[in-house]
């Protein structure tokens, strides 16, 4: 089934090319179905980029998705044209009177900054409050996921020697939990952050489950007990090429950057980067559409409680 965007976002080109079913708005009106509406809140820099990753896992499902994109009106987003921002993206005020069978929270690359200390941090807190009445089930994603456990469950986020970059080795820990449904007992995922959540800490707070967890990057998948939020320290979203771009930005800067453990095979950034983790990523987006909104969500949307 398709994805329902804008076919003037650059996103609907590179997906059809990709054979991935998109369709505009008007042909989606005419079939016979409704379609889980799917809000994501891009804090991330490259905001195009970031859109076509997650569409693309999006639209890896026979489900009907229908996406709207969101930005934050406290910030004033510097990589991103404001006229594109115009055309594509609201902001909370234009759907804060709304419900959304799901909504994706992405990470931003501004994790040494303490919480209150971030400029949108009040609009992300009325957001966060919004979504437990408005949003049937949350994604989380990285710095958002961190965000996200501070302020539902007070968990603290801890600075890193040095930034933990790389593709890493996870264990699934839950196995019979439906997100973990097919997944191999060990899998790969990308991380690139300053700062961390500790498992410990998860573990003090009975409304929590690790799903997942890695040896040299610590609790990846986390879910609270009803599946209606869900925290990923992890980029499942990441291209073949992200860290290699990051790699040579933050080397380009003159920042201190350590080659992405895992990443280039023999550790030679002149050798092309192997993509490890992208069926588990769309499995894991799959298992999330399917099972915790699909399956879960009211057909009449406006029934969306806390």
């Amino acid at each position: 089934m398709p994805l329902i965007i804008n076919e003037e976002l650059p996103a609907f080109d590179v997906l059809r090319k990709e054979n991935v079913f998109v369709v505009n708005p008007y042909r989606a009106v005419h079939q016979d179905i409704r379609p889980l509406r799917i809000a994501i809140l891009n804090l991330m820099p490259n905001k195009i980029e970031t859109e076509v990753q997650l569409m693309r896992l999006l639209s890896n499902t026979p489900l009907q998705v229908e996406i709207e994109l969101l930005q934050m009106k406290s910030h004033n987003a510097k990589n991103t044209a404001s006229e594109y921002l115009d055309a594509f993206y609201k902001t909370f005020d234009d759907v804060k009177d709304q419900k959304f069978d799901g909504l994706i929270i992405t990470g931003a690359p501004i994790e040494n900054y303490d919480f209150q200390d971030v400029d949108f941090w009040p609009e992300l807190c009325e957001i966060l409050e919004w979504e437990k009445s408005h949003v049937f089930s949350v994604l989380h994603i990285c710095w958002g996921a961190q965000a996200a456990l501070n302020y539902f469950y007070d968990i603290p986020k801890y600075s890193l020697p040095a930034k933990k970059f790389g593709i890493y080795s996870h264990q699934v820990e839950k196995k019979d939990h439906v997100l973990m449904r097919g997944f191999d007992e060990a899998f790969y995922c990308p991380h690139s952050r300053h700062t961390e959540v500790r498992a410990e800490d998860i573990r003090q707070v009975d409304d929590l489950e690790i799903l997942a967890e890695s040896a040299g990057a610590g609790p990846h998948i986390i879910a609270d007990k009803s599946g209606r939020r869900i925290f990923l320290t992890g980029h499942f979203e990441y291209d073949a090429d992200s860290l290699a771009k990051e790699f040579y930005r933050d080397l380009g800067k003159g920042l201190p950057i350590q080659l992405p453990y895992g990443y280039f095979p023999e550790d030679d950034p002149k050798q092309t980067p192997l993509m490890r983790w992208k069926a588990h990523a769309n499995l894991f987006y799959s298992n999330w559409l399917n099972y915790f909104v699909y399956q879960e969500t009211p057909y009449h949307i406006s029934d969306i409680q806390a």
